[in-house]
């Protein structure tokens, strides 16, 4: 409890700006994706080197702890050191906590034989469970066939530029498991994709209601619970009675007429705002700041690989929007491809990427941020592609329609998709394992939308640490794991890696 109280304490989101000065050349001093993601790091390090355990860091940007394995003789004695890894990768990196918990996200809070706090469920609480049945084992006097490698990730939300380095420094396991998805086992993981949607804006010449700016989420794959909007009623750069002619004029008549701009774009807003809350439901505010007048629209979050679990705020505001007058031929050109191709869907119907098969389903899309300025309107899409369907599939379906609107597309970052078959050794043996250790001979192996190191490493599938029927929590304010389910996967990992790393299992 000690151990997951204090990595919860971590505010290990990762630092942009200490990240773009590590690719730099410089700045790492606090780590390559800031000073929290490192303090969490180091003490699972400290504490690994205090218990026994070799550990190895790659410069800051991921590395391992490790329990040596060897090979013995019928006697017991060891007669060489094994040459077979078992690769266990977790992440202690964890999304932003965003707003709406009921305690602070950063401690960790019983209540109810729950366990709350960021990282919980995804992954910090997983990393503990693994490494105290690695410790359990060691100190039971059990001698493994192979090494068993405790792999920290710091970046797994963001991009695994942490996890490449590592690899490029450090040889890969031969195989492994990652605790980072659902039980009994997962066999496959969708494709993944983040890319950004980019329309650039021209300076509007139309008197009106403008967007100034729009801002939502907080990262690709959460479902975004906030979205805010400035407005601003403008006569337009080329209508008398812009910025110069307002400067020519008294200050009472220009103050007179900002004070009739502010009241009618108050009113335009206060009007249709009021009609869609009570048509709709969903939850938006405004009030005026300034000249300018802020709308809020409230979503619930979700993790994007279980978009349709949230209500995406950001298309909240989106359809607020295509109801009012606004100003602007680019600004309305994007509210109208959002609502008209987005929208409230998750399964990119109106992108014209749909697709599905028999192994994995449906293709699932999240947006997960929008930033609209003056000049640029970017939105950050994450897409999870069936396991049969590869990344240029998805691009070349997409481009036609992002062509007729002039939009541009910026690829962030893609994973292709993971698969084994039931049959394959490792899946058998995990799942043996969890029917075993929990009696439950009806659930079956998983294809999953989400993405986890399983994929960075040979012969990997995740396992654990969600059980079936738990609500999903990851990505979610008041994120937990219940207590129970902390101590069962704990005896779950401990029985595979035994069985793992024995000699008698091979691949």
């Amino acid at each position: 409890m000690q151990t997951l109280r204090e990595l919860v304490s971590f505010k290990s989101v990762k630092d942009e700006a200490a990240f773009a000065a590590a690719l730099a050349g410089g700045g790492a001093g606090e780590g390559p994706f800031g000073a929290e993601v490192a303090k969490a790091y180091h003490y699972m390090l400290d504490r690994a080197r205090a218990d026994g355990f070799d550990v190895c860091d790659v410069d800051g940007w991921g590395g391992h702890i490790e329990w040596p394995g060897a090979e013995t003789d019928e006697r017991g004695e060891i007669v060489a050191a094994a040459d077979r890894t078992l690769g266990i990768p977790v992440h202690l990196d964890v999304v932003p906590a965003g707003d709406g918990w009921t305690g602070d996200a950063w401690t960790l809070r019983e209540e109810g034989g729950r366990l709350y706090g960021r990282g919980t469920s995804d992954d910090k609480g997983a990393a503990v469970s693994v490494y105290y049945a690695m410790k359990a084992l060691r100190e039971s006097g059990f001698v493994p066939a192979k090494n068993i490698r405790l792999m920290l990730g710091l970046d797994e939300e963001t991009g695994w530029a942490g996890m490449r380095r590592y690899l490029e420094q450090v040889p890969p396991p031969d195989f492994g498991f990652s605790p980072d998805g659902d039980f009994p086992v997962i066999r496959g993981e969708k494709g993944m994709l983040v890319f950004e949607l980019a329309k650039k804006l021209e300076p509007s010449r139309e008197q009106g209601l403008q967007v100034r700016s729009i801002t939502g989420g907080n990262a690709p794959n959460m479902v975004p619970d906030a979205c805010r909007a400035i407005l601003v009623y403008e006569e337009g750069v080329a209508a008398g009675g812009g910025k110069a002619s307002r400067k020519k004029g008294k200050a009472s008549a220009v103050a007179a007429k900002s004070r009739a701009q502010e009241a009618k774009a108050f009113e335009l807003v206060k009007k249709a705002a009021s009609a869609f809350r009570e048509r709709t439901g969903h939850v938006v505010n405004y009030k005026g700041r300034g000249r300018s007048v802020e709308i809020t629209a409230e979503g619930v979050s979700a993790h994007g690989a279980h978009p349709e679990g949230g209500v995406n705020a950001i298309s909240v505001l989106m359809q607020l929007l295509s109801e009012l007058p606004i100003a602007g031929e680019g600004v309305r050109d994007f509210v109208d491809f959002y609502r008209n191709h987005i929208d409230f869907e998750t399964d990119g119907k109106g992108l014209g990427i749909a697709a599905s098969d028999v192994a994995s389903g449906r293709l699932i899309v999240n947006v997960g941020q929008i930033e609209l300025g003056r000049e640029a309107a970017i939105l950050t899409v994450n897409v999870r592609n069936p396991v049969t369907r590869q990344e240029d599939d998805v691009y070349a379906d997409l481009r036609p329609l992002i062509d007729r609107y002039s939009i541009g597309v910026v690829k962030v970052s893609g994973n292709e998709p993971l698969y084994f078959e039931d049959g394959d050794p490792l899946v058998q043996t995990l799942l043996d394992v969890y029917r075993e250790c929990t009696g439950d001979m009806v659930s079956s192996p998983l294809v999953i939308g989400g993405g986890t190191y399983a994929r960075a490493i040979p012969h990997a599938v995740a396992y654990g640490p969600a059980f079936p029927g738990r609500p999903e929590v990851m990505h979610q304010k008041d994120e937990y794991v219940e207590g129970e389910d902390l101590m069962r996967s704990c005896h779950i990992y401990a029985e595979a890696i035994l069985r793992l790393s024995g000699r008698d299992f091979t691949i």
